[in-house]
């Protein structure tokens, strides 16, 4: 379980194809202090696990559904991530609950920078944005994001100069794929809606006045 407050924009050092997927090493900087092989690291907001460490050095075996499903396939010596460890039980709770369970990839559609904030338009599949509400919480490369505003194809987040600057969002650009995982708190709703609803339809808001809401 994570937060999506990024702790650490690390740098890939090499990236090697192996049977049925990748192999990454990633220079973690700071998190590698008290880091241990089987600990879990958002990479990009992908939950995985760490195989091997040294020094500052961590090693990740990533799989040919996580290399599918996201953006890490992309990945090569010399990109930058966004890294946080998983949340320890006794730790302050800063974002939202995410589990590094990325849904799909989006695409950034724009950026609007304006001083030191930014306004990103994300256009994202049909199938993820059902599981999206305005003033709800997506993560977006593991960073805990509101959605300032919707529309038929994506969405709209603002980031403040903090995320920016601690994040690989301050060398984004127009174009540039981005893995996206939805709130699990939307999904699970959504999932009893429809059992209740007693069809895998797509909730409408005529379908939801039907059944009280």
């Amino acid at each position: 379980m994570f937060t999506g407050i990024v702790e650490h924009t690390g740098l890939v050092r090499s990236c090697r194809a192996q049977p049925g997927g990748k192999r990454l090493e990633i220079e973690l900087g700071k998190l590698a202090d008290g880091t241990q092989p089987g600990d879990s690291i958002a990479v990009n907001g992908v939950c995985l696990t760490v195989t091997a460490i040294n020094q500052t050095l961590g090693v990740f075996d990533v799989s040919r559904e996580s290399l599918n499903r996201s953006t890490l396939g992309g990945l090569q010596a010399g990109s930058k991530v966004n890294l946080e460890r998983a949340m320890r039980a006794d730790g302050r709770f800063g974002g939202h609950f995410v589990q590094g369970h990325v849904d799909g990839v989006g695409r950034i559609a724009s950026i609007h920078r304006q001083a030191e904030f930014a306004e990103f338009r994300v256009e994202v599949p049909a199938a993820l944005l059902e599981q999206m509400t305005e003033k709800g919480s997506v993560a977006v490369d593991g960073i805990s994001l509101t959605i300032a505003s919707m529309d038929q194809t994506g969405f709209t987040v603002a980031l403040i100069p903090a995320t920016l600057a601690h994040t690989t969002w301050k060398e984004s650009k127009a174009g540039d794929p981005v893995n996206i995982e939805t709130d699990i708190l939307v999904k699970i709703i959504q999932k009893q809606l429809r059992q209740l609803a007693g069809e895998k339809s797509s909730l409408t808001p005529d379908l939801l006045k039907q059944m009280g809401y």
